[in-house]
């Protein structure tokens, strides 16, 4: 790596790391990072599916006495807690880097999941949901970052959806969680899912160790004036690789001039202007798969209760083969974003939870479905789903320049959450309320519009990133001819 001072001027920094970091093969730092990054996805699936299966619970709590439409504005707070965390913190991980935030918004979640633990009426629950939502937010944006930037471009794509997909390993666990913290021969009415809030705030401890293992981005590292950090990181990374990298890296060479923010201005002008279809296509998929996610699975338990009449302790069974969809689909259909292509797997993904959707709600409207068959049904469809949301984040965080990935995926998770997550909870809440199978399959028929509508939006104005740096995707802001 070379480095030029120009009198007068900012640095410019002419480096190999983007195309080295590119060339490794898998290794054992590659590995730590899908754990140490999996873990954090982990907690939130636990965290958010004990939100939802213990919908009931709080529902029958003595103290809270939730109602439908309570349970929907509770985790309506959470969405929109997710989505101002996204956005404060998304600039700050542009700015600050992806490693210091790992650590402010870990802090911020654990201590809201505690708090809410001692909820003691509805605005107090919605509060520290709220602000549990702000942590997990920030994640999003710095987890997303971190994954494109630090594994090879060959890995890119399977490693992002399976990190995202181990979201549904802590599906599993809160709803095997929920089944003993919910039998009410073991626990009170107001204390099982006190326990359950309190012991998931308990385990995201082990997350902080598992951070240490994670470098900051030299991507970063470099713009922002450290190219002899982001140096020291990628050598430690390539001694402990059993291939090294190719000797001919000099092909891979940028130049970079250095700075220490990129205006809002500049951000502005990048999204809106000089890469806008890349835009609206983010938007597009973001809006879609959140609307698509957050109002059926934030309701999924309501639908159980309220339809089939299955009891609040007995939830968790039936998210368990929901889970294992959602975290299969990613595993297998995974590596095929990195060969098939983006733009493909994108269509089908979207395109066949969509129609799987629509299809089983009509199913669902006439009655046809028992609570097990519903269950097998809504498995099959997040098979599909789950490798189309991670594909959202997936586009969004590979086809913007380093300067404003972070934000731009903050950006987007906000806009697409805001109007597609935010809303869907409040929205299934209410029909469900009304207690009319033909109005929740309205609703359904939505979600699977704006999935195959996103699916086609994807395939035809997408880039195929597949296999390809990022800096060739997106070249950065910074980069000098």
């Amino acid at each position: 790596m070379q480095t030029t001072l120009n009198p007068g001027a900012d640095r410019v920094v002419e480096t190999d790391i983007p195309g080295r970091l590119d060339a490794l093969l898998w290794s054992g730092f590659h590995t730590r990072v899908v754990v140490a990054l999996g873990i954090t996805w982990i907690l939130d699936g636990l965290e958010v599916t004990l939100a939802g299966a213990l919908s009931g619970a709080v529902k029958e709590s003595p103290q809270l006495r939730f109602s439908n439409f309570d349970v929907g504005l509770a985790n309506s707070a959470y969405l929109c807690g997710a989505v101002l965390g996204a956005l404060g913190f998304g600039w700050l991980t542009d700015r600050i880097g992806r490693k210091k935030l790992f650590f402010i918004t870990l802090a911020l979640y654990l201590s809201a999941t505690a708090a809410t633990a001692f909820s003691w009426n509805v605005a107090s629950y919605a509060l520290f949901r709220f602000l549990t939502g702000a942590g997990i937010g920030g994640e999003y944006t710095a987890i997303n970052s971190t994954i494109q930037e630090l594994v090879p471009a060959r890995y890119r794509g399977w490693t992002d959806l399976i990190i995202n997909g181990s979201f549904w390993i802590g599906a599993a666990i809160g709803a095997s969680s929920s089944i003993v913290l919910l039998d009410p021969a073991l626990f009170g009415p107001d204390i099982g899912w006190r326990l359950a809030y309190g012991i998931g705030a308990v385990l995201g401890l082990i997350v902080l160790l598992m951070r240490f293992w994670i470098p900051e981005s030299p991507r970063w590292l470099i713009i922002h004036g450290q190219p002899e950090a982001a140096e020291k990181i990628v050598r430690e990374i390539e001694a402990h690789t059993r291939h090294a990298p190719p000797t001919n890296a000099d092909h891979a060479r940028i130049k970079i001039r250095m700075r220490d923010h990129t205006p809002l201005r500049e951000v502005a002008h990048t999204l809106l202007t000089l890469y806008r279809q890349r835009s609206l296509v983010g938007l597009a998929l973001m809006v879609a798969q959140a609307f698509f996610y957050n109002a059926i699975f934030f309701t999924y338990a309501l639908v159980l209760t309220e339809f089939y009449g299955i009891p609040s302790n007995g939830i968790g069974w039936y998210l368990l083969p929901f889970a294992a969809g959602n975290f299969l689909g990613p595993l297998l259909l995974g590596r095929l974003f990195d060969t098939v292509g983006r733009r493909i797997m994108i269509l089908v993904t979207f395109g066949a939870s969509g129609t799987l959707l629509a299809i089983s709600g009509y199913l669902f409207s006439i009655g046809v479905f028992t609570a097990q068959t519903q269950t097998i049904a809504w498995m099959v469809i997040f098979f599909f789903a789950s490798p189309a949301a991670s594909a959202a984040y997936l586009t969004i965080s590979e086809t913007f320049p380093l300067e404003v990935r972070a934000l731009a995926i903050a950006l987007f998770y906000a806009v697409g959450t805001g109007i597609g997550g935010v809303f869907g909870p409040a929205l299934f809440g209410l029909l469900i309320d009304s207690g009319s199978r033909i109005t929740v399959f309205a609703g359904y028929l939505f979600g699977a519009t704006l999935m195959i509508a996103a699916g086609f939006i994807g395939w035809r104005y997408g880039v195929s990133a597949e296999r390809k740096s990022l800096e060739s995707v997106a070249r950065p802001l910074a980069a000098v001819e």
